[in-house]
């Protein structure tokens, strides 16, 4: 038993110390004392100047990979990363592929997902620019296109409902949006993709920009949701009950 508490009492040292070093490393990230691309120093550099084990030091630059902070390669020093709205997301991106394996993960995902692009189709129709509107309808034209094409139909769908992430004109949406297609892709390769299905998606996103086009937030908003509602229904189809339930 005393082994034991030994051996638990050095783990919660050696963790104490990594996270220690993670702050030191991210606080001279976040003040520019180490600059985007700059390497992080040798890990055994890091051992001598920190008084920290080599296992230490490697759970600290782990840490600071898993939050952006660095990008870490094989064989390669870590490098610093310019912080981005698309890093924090990346950094989350582990965390959140395993919690949609938790019961209710794609269904609580799914629900802020109509939030968000509720919202989105909203703020559109009162907004959008003339261009912005337009370059909505290229994409819902490419969606026509591809209806025959599930691989392609599927990927100019990303791309429709990207157009409206981005004329919120605010970055955090468009990592939102890029995150949200990187999260639910190994979900949705699994859903069957026929081409009445595209044909019924593509009426959906035609209805929503008609409503955007004719600056009727409500339509646009009920257009969403009605599109959404109809996806939810394909996503139950597919997934096991626990994760949608």
């Amino acid at each position: 038993m005393e082994k034991r508490a030994e051996r638990a009492d050095q783990a919660g040292a050696a963790e104490r110390a990594a996270d220690t070093l993670f702050r030191t490393f991210a606080e001279m990230i976040s003040n520019g004392t180490l600059k985007e691309g700059d390497p992080l120093p040798p890990e055994r550099e890091i051992v001598g100047t920190y008084g920290v084990s080599r296992t230490v030091a490697r759970e600290a630059v782990q840490a600071l990979a898993n939050r952006g902070f660095v990008e870490a390669r094989p064989r390669f020093r870590p490098i610093v990363r310019r912080p981005s709205y698309d890093a924090a997301m990346e950094a989350v991106g582990s965390v959140m592929m395993r919690l949609l394996d938790e019961p209710d993960g794609v269904r609580a995902l799914f629900e802020t997902r109509v939030l968000v692009e509720t919202s989105l189709a909203r703020q559109a129709a009162s907004h959008a620019t003339e261009d912005e509107v337009a370059t909505m309808k290229e994409a819902l034209d490419a969606n026509e296109a591809a209806i025959h094409d599930s691989t392609a139909f599927y990927e100019t769908d990303q791309a429709f409902h990207a157009t409206l992430f981005a004329i919120s004109r605010n970055p955090v949406m468009v990592s939102v949006h890029k995150a949200y297609s990187t999260w639910l892709a190994p979900q949705w390769s699994k859903m069957p993709r026929l081409p009445d299905r595209n044909q019924r998606n593509y009426k959906a996103h035609k209805a929503i920009l008609n409503a955007i086009s004719k600056r009727d937030a409500d339509a646009a908003e009920a257009a969403m949701r009605a599109h959404l509602d109809a996806a939810w229904d394909q996503v139950k189809a597919t997934f096991r009950n626990d994760q949608i339930e």
